[in-house]
């Protein structure tokens, strides 16, 4: 690890899918995996992927004798492939050769991987090859590789082959081998140019085009070559062939310039046009390199958090600021795109984006709110579809689905495979309708962040009052109780999906979806004092709004049911949940480790997840991620429950010895919620979280695509969590309790159109405010609420 680096320094073949996956490269727009150059896909050693934002199609297969048709980020073609031989060798391939040094460095500051290798081949020859890739982010329909290649006791002539290949097929996740993955087919390919040849592919249900364009040329110092050229045409392939003399100890450069468009992209005439034409316009790997850092470089400038002490640390906190980055960036604006829960660095998932958001959206609207505002329209550009799912329920307003993909309907798996038992088992994690709130959430949090009227008033405040419907309509009143609720839900841990030996699917009060419904609804309702009247009136009239549903609104908002252990201020995950039974935790977690998913495990070994008090990650512990202790309090006040601040750690006492973290989210949460009352076992969460992707502690996941939500979660522990950073009642708090391990934390946010700049020691915090549009903010420190104009600059002891 160095603070800019992530590092490799040996040859490790078993690690090779994990190091794919996280030396990823992207621009918001394009991402390719991290696979050598010289390797095509092999189950298990190499997965070359490139992944397109937004780039979905659909398959049906047959599974246990039922059509099931499943929604894919497609695999598109790989630009990457370029290998050579000697005239009498074999096509280079590491496995085949002694490796005599190895390194590969990702280098998040410039956005660039870098790889060397000196080996030696069976007739003994020896050769150094350099290696340098970058997917553009100053161009994003660019994307670039070079070679520099370097015979070191040898001289004679050497074949070279570059190629786009659109044989690819979707499999990155073995658990997938048995669905149908061919989402692709040749449209055409050829030669352009004597230097450039083009491919074109479509898939074959969303009719999607993509067309990528290549230039090859070859280089001893800085005089390009003049070398024989063949191409070669296969349907879905071309591959241009290079003869070149080499002498020995003289260096040959091989730059492959690769133009890639889609029939999605905006201000072209048609992709394959496009792509030929700009090809030649492109210049070396050089002039693209400096434009590509530069903007790396102003990127880093807003995004970059530093700290002290620990360079390991330092290191993966930018690491996961750069594949949130890649993910999303300024290219994504106007893509109609959301965030997949594993970016775009694999196939895990299926590329669905879920509510990860919920996580990732705090560092952008801090950072770079215009993105949020991209990724909210998102959501509500498919309110129709949700509309349309609510109404199928037999509900009202907007009911977001918990697998979204290309239009906003429902992409959650109807069955899944468990690897452990090999078993086909019907999925029921759909009923987690508590993504509805999650939206609703970070609509209000955006809007928090920004004070965006605009959004606010068109797009954000329709979205919050069709999820404020949808919670009152799925809402039932109870007599016997004389308050609301919520039947027939899972909730965010995932492993409860159903009551022991019972047939329905689905559980009765999840305490966090009631919660959170009386919060949306809480929100809706102060939307009547935040819009003007002609606005609410629009709204009401488009929504189908009575005053009846407002006042059903109020009454749900103080009369929602929400579960205690009986004789207790512990919330109840869900109704029923203290009737469970109490797991054997010592004796999994000496056989499986901490973070297990048990439903697989009980499920091979013939037992139910669903008869046990274990959870997959944090549930009701989420209420304290998400509210301070403050907020929630005063939500049960309305409830008329008796719930005080200091039930809060009795709370996350409770579950944190009933929660297995199969899910990389959870560790993140724990953290989050220990920060102010146990900064020890705060800190080692954070640690745990932390190291989630970059040790795969799930053991192989993060090969299929890392975890975007945990990676921006870590960021926004020590960005929010960590300095007690929150927003209410158009303030900015602040109350930091930083942990020792972090030495210092040095950052910048953007808030409500200022650039604040806070430094922290464990002494003190200096707080530095920026030009902004507006006068001035409110910033509360401590419990003081202090005014803050431009150019303002003050020092605050935080001594405790």
């Amino acid at each position: 690890m160095q603070e800019w680096k992530i590092a490799y320094d040996k040859w490790q073949p078993e690690y090779q899918q994990l190091r794919e996956a996280l030396c990823t490269l992207g621009n918001g727009y394009l991402a390719a995996r991290g696979a050598f150059e010289e390797n095509s896909a092999e189950p298990g050693a190499h997965y070359p992927g490139t992944y397109l934002a937004g780039g979905y199609n659909r398959l049906t297969s047959e599974i246990t004798g039922e059509k099931i048709e499943n929604e894919d980020l497609v695999n598109w073609p790989n630009w990457l492939p370029l290998t050579f031989r000697c005239a009498d060798g074999e096509w280079f391939d590491l496995r085949k050769v002694e490796v005599l040094e190895f390194q590969q460095e990702l280098d998040m500051h410039q956005g660039l991987l870098f790889r060397r290798v000196h080996f030696r081949d069976r007739q003994g020859r020896e050769t150094s090859l350099r290696s340098r890739r970058l997917v553009s982010m100053a161009n994003k329909n660019v994307a670039a590789l070079e070679w520099e290649l370097t015979p070191l006791n040898w001289s004679g002539e050497i074949e070279l082959v570059a190629a786009l290949d659109g044989r690819v097929t979707n499999s990155g996740v073995e658990r997938y081998s048995a669905l149908k993955n061919r989402h692709l087919q040749a449209v055409g390919q050829g030669r352009d140019t004597e230097d450039t040849f083009f491919l074109e592919v479509q898939t074959v249900q969303s009719k999607l085009r993509m067309a990528q364009a290549a230039r090859i040329n070859i280089y001893q110092e800085e005089t390009l070559l003049a070398v024989e050229r063949d191409v070669e045409l296969e349907e879905g392939l071309v591959a241009q062939h290079l003869k070149v003399l080499c002498q020995q100890n003289q260096p040959i450069r091989i730059e492959k310039i690769v133009q890639v468009y889609t029939s999605r992209d905006q201000a072209i005439s048609e992709p394959l046009h496009e792509a030929c034409k700009n090809i030649k316009r492109q210049g070396n790997f050089e002039h693209l390199l400096l434009q590509h850092s530069q903007a790396w470089h102003r990127i880093w400038r807003r995004c970059d958090l530093t700290i002290t002490n620990d360079v390991k640390t330092q290191s993966i906190l930018r690491l996961h600021i750069f594949h949130l980055l890649q993910t999303v960036s300024a290219h994504t604006v106007g893509l109609d795109v959301g965030v997949p829960a594993r970016g775009l660095h694999g196939e895990a998932y299926r590329g669905h984006i879920f509510w990860d958001e919920l996580f990732i959206f705090p560092f952008l609207n801090l950072r770079l709110p215009e993105l949020t505002r991209e990724l909210l329209l998102y959501r509500y550009r498919r309110l129709r579809e949700a509309r349309y799912a609510a109404t199928q329920a037999g509900y009202r307003g907007a009911m977001f689905p918990w697998q979204s993909g290309s239009n906003g309907r429902e992409e959650s798996q109807v069955i899944h495979l468990n690897p452990e038992s090999g078993r086909w088992l019907p999925d029921n994690t759909f009923l987690q309708r508590h993504i509805n709130a999650a939206i609703a959430y970070n609509v209000w949090q955006y809007f928090q962040a920004t004070e965006d009227m605009g959004f606010m008033t068109y797009m954000g405040g329709e979205m919050i009052f069709d999820i404020a419907q949808f919670w009152s309509s799925i809402a039932t009143y109870n007599s016997e109780l004389e308050r609301y609720e919520i039947r027939n839900v899972v909730g965010p841990d995932e492993y409860h999906t159903e009551y022991p030996g019972k047939e329905n699917t689905g559980l009765n009060n999840n305490a966090y979806t009631n919660v959170m419904a009386v919060w949306v609804i809480q929100v809706a309702l102060k939307l009547f004092d935040i819009l003007d009247d002609s606005r609410i009136e629009e709204l009401c009239q488009k929504l189908s709004i009575s005053e009846q549903d407002v006042q059903r609104w109020m009454d749900i908002a103080g009369k929602m049911h929400v579960p205690f252990i009986q004789d207790s201020h512990i919330i109840s995950q869900f109704e029923g949940y203290e009737q469970l039974e109490e797991f054997p935790w010592p004796e999994y977690k000496t056989k499986y480790g901490e973070a297990m998913r048990l439903d697989r495990i009980l499920e091979s070994e013939g037992d139910n997840v669903n008869k046990y008090k274990a959870s997959k990650q944090a549930d009701v512990l989420m209420l304290f991620y998400l509210f301070s202790s403050g907020e929630l309090v005063g939500i049960m006040q309305q409830l008329q429950y008796e719930f005080r601040a200091e039930d809060i750690q009795d709370n996350i006492n409770y579950y944190e010895q009933r929660t297995s973290h199969g899910s990389t989210l959870s560790k993140i949460v724990h953290s989050w919620v220990l920060s102010r009352s146990d900064r020890k076992r705060a800190w080692r969460n954070f640690e745990m979280a932390l190291v989630s992707d970059v040790e795969d502690i799930q053991g192989g996941t993060t090969a299929e695509g890392i975890h975007l939500g945990a990676m921006a979660g870590t960021v926004d522990l020590v960005q929010r969590g960590f300095t007690g950073l929150e927003i209410r009642e158009n303030v900015l708090w602040l109350n930091p309790v930083l942990p020792e391990e972090l030495g210092s934390l040095k950052f910048q946010i953007r808030y409500r159109n200022h650039w604040i700049s806070i430094q922290l020691t464990q002494e003190t915090m200096l707080i530095s405010f920026d030009k902004g549009w507006s006068k001035e903010v409110q910033i509360g420190v401590l419990g003081e609420v202090y005014t803050f104009k431009t150019g303002d600059r003050r020092e605050f002891n935080i001594g405790r």
